[in-house]
């Protein structure tokens, strides 16, 4: 559904645009800017809260900046769509996130204003750099760069490592710290509480609005003025809030704290920078969800809400006539609190999702046994390795696609000394909206290749319990347990443990001709596909493997002497995944079959809904149902007993 744009926001079809109003019409358009934000997502869904607070540094932003050409970089792009709407993409912004439309994140082959594709958090900083590095090298050093990056992403350990190297490249770079105490739970951390100190300070904030302004003008004077003035804003800078010397420390111009919801206020300050050289730093403060009351109060749950109802905030729920399976995340959460009540050993740990992953249930219920450590996964990793050196079983909770960022510390600290950490790796697979940034299509590939790692893949909400029970029995060494998002299969889940056999998959069903082996909540599909080639007479067996590695050595065995056709299902790349290592054992075997494997393929997979993109890639129900027929079986009358 696409709604109406107010009239001057009508207008803009690019930042050019922009440009033609009065400062004081920008104020106006950030009113008008905020609403389509609200219009648009309340009926289409989407991020929310994230785009409504920074409504007025886009708009100040493309104001003063001379864009495409000043190159601005949005950290994660959970608060780009002002940006978007103002760069040509307002009449299709009604697509945001839907199979076929626009990326609900900034990506380079969308837009030129893209400048940076992002989708994890604190990338920012080092590819604003890199852009300074280049324009200098090039010989363009009237191009400006700025990285706008939350107080959230800035506790990720790149953001520092590109801060330490910024500062000493003294390039033309301004980073906008967007500081509203939030990334999608609230912040935690000494960062938070050293940014709380900086914005509670009276008399610095007194200081702070002028200094931009006196630099900007005494570095058009001269070189000699400009120093000057420096060494005396350090000196004062220095004396009234000695903790402002950290981001001084690492040789950033240090500016701020600033309204982030003054719109003319912002303008000014950023045309001033612009006359600064070298690397700047503006903190601004603002408020997630901004404008919209609801939001405002509760910015978790406004982070991304689905649809609701913009005049009353009620969030549209589809209504069930009968009760519906749980999300695995909400099944991994109830499941972690009830182990860790039995054994005492057991700990949760997260990088800033707690919310998103369930562990938020087991902080409120044990919160000194749960952890957020922040947006840091590979410290979320080793900080793991570090309780289980001590006989501790940390489950290290951490979406698939965020996991990629962590894997030197999975072999390094985790792997090499053979630790129990219990790796659950939420959003595994196809993750939806989100598109390729959030995709979990590696997992299977890139833990199988690690000696004593054991790889698993429930195919329902029981197997995940029984799975996350068997790992934290004795020793069980480094444990991934992948699930996808969204919800299970099972509407009675919350059944007594059961231990299962390390690397012992199962039996579906018996079948003839045709073996389809899969891993994971995928194999949902398969059995939706077997049910409907049995009515037309085509019997295959289903598996599901249940591990990757190892591999149920003697299944395969039975598999490859019983069936010439096999046919791999898996939500996870094809290259390195499990049909991988199946036609390896086969093989290895020296067995000859002939094999189809269905999965991701050695594509980019945009976004869509999960069904819409296991059609796209070719594992779901229905084209299992044509890969078996594709076989040429013989059909038979008679039904094979499960």
């Amino acid at each position: 559904m696409q709604v109406t744009a107010g009239n001057l926001l009508q207008k803009i079809n690019d930042p050019s645009d922009l440009k033609h109003f009065t400062e004081d019409q920008l104020v106006q358009v950030c009113q008008q800017l905020r609403q389509y934000i609200i219009d648009e997502v309340s009926v289409n869904g989407g991020h929310f809260a994230a785009s409504l607070g920074v409504v007025e540094l886009t708009v100040a932003l493309h104001y003063v900046l001379n864009t495409p050409y000043d190159q601005l970089v949005w950290d994660v792009g959970h608060q780009a769509y002002g940006h978007k709407i103002l760069t040509g993409r307002r009449d299709n912004f009604h697509t945001n996130r839907v199979y076929g439309g626009i990326s609900g994140f900034p990506k380079r082959a969308e837009s030129e204003y893209d400048t940076f594709g992002v989708g994890h958090s604190s990338t920012s900083i080092s590819a604003a750099l890199g852009m300074a590095v280049a324009s200098h090298y090039k010989g363009e050093d009237d191009r400006q760069h700025v990285a706008v990056i939350g107080d959230g992403a800035m506790t990720a350990g790149m953001a520092f490592e590109a801060l330490n190297h910024a500062g000493i490249e003294n390039s033309n770079i301004l980073v906008i710290l967007n500081d509203n105490c939030m990334s999608i739970d609230p912040n935690v951390g000494a960062l938070k509480e050293y940014l709380t100190d900086i914005t509670t300070s009276g008399p610095y904030n007194r200081f702070r609005d002028d200094i931009a302004y006196v630099l900007g003008k005494l570095s058009q004077v001269g070189p000699d003025a400009y120093k000057v003035a420096k060494k005396i804003e350090k000196s004062i800078k220095g004396t009234l809030l000695r903790q402002s010397n950290f981001f001084e420390a690492l040789k950033f111009r240090y500016f701020g704290p600033t309204d982030g919801h003054d719109v003319k206020h912002l303008v000014k300050v950023l045309r001033d920078l612009r006359n600064i050289p070298g690397p700047k730093l503006l903190h601004i403060v603002t408020v997630k969800g901004k404008g919209y009351a609801l939001a405002e109060k509760d910015q978790t749950k406004w982070h991304a809400p689905g649809l609701f109802d913009k005049i009353t905030g009620e969030i549209k729920k589809t209504v069930y006539e009968k009760p519906q399976p749980p999300k695995y995340q909400d099944v991994f959460g109830h499941t972690i609190i009830e182990l860790a009540e039995q054994n005492k050993k057991i700990m949760g740990i997260t990088p800033a999702m707690p919310s998103g992953s369930s562990l938020n249930l087991m902080m409120k219920a044990m919160p000194n046994r749960a952890f957020d450590v922040g947006i840091a996964e590979q410290h979320a990793v080793t900080f793991s390795a570090g309780l289980a050196t001590q006989g501790l079983v940390p489950f290290c909770n951490i979406y698939s696609s965020f996991m990629q960022r962590a894997y030197d510390q999975v072999i390094h600290d985790v792997a090499l000394q053979n630790l129990n950490v219990v790796f659950c790796l939420d959003r595994a697979g196809i993750a939806g909206a989100d598109g390729p940034t959030h995709h979990g299509a590696y997992d299977l590939a890139y833990m199988r290749c690690i000696p004593n790692m054991t790889v698993s893949a429930p195919m329902n909400e029981e197997e995940l319990r029984n799975l996350m029970y068997t790992a934290q029995l004795e020793n069980k060494g480094p444990f991934v347990i992948r699930y996808p998002r969204g919800n299970g299969v099972m509407v009675d889940w919350q059944r007594p443990f059961k231990e299962i056999q390390i690397g012992k998959g199962r039996k579906i069903c018996d079948g003839e001709e045709v073996a389809i082996l899969t891993i994971g909540a995928i194999g949902n599909e398969a059995v939706k596909a077997t049910t409907t080639l049995n009515a037309e007479g085509l019997y295959p067996a289903h598996y599901d493997l249940r591990f990757v590695k190892p591999l149920d050595e003697a299944l395969l065995h039975e598999v490859f002497a019983k069936y010439k056709n096999v046919i791999t299902v898996e939500d996870g790349c094809l290259e390195g995944g499990a049909g991988s290592a199946v036609l390896e054992f086969m093989a290895d075997n020296k067995y000859n079959a002939n094999v189809v494997r269905l999965g991701i393929p050695d594509a980019i997979i945009e976004h869509g809904e999960q069904p819409e993109l296991w059609t796209e890639c070719g594992y779901d129900a229905v084209s299992i149902v044509k890969q078996v027929r594709n076989l040429g079986l013989q059909k038979n009358q008679h039904i094979i007993a499960s």
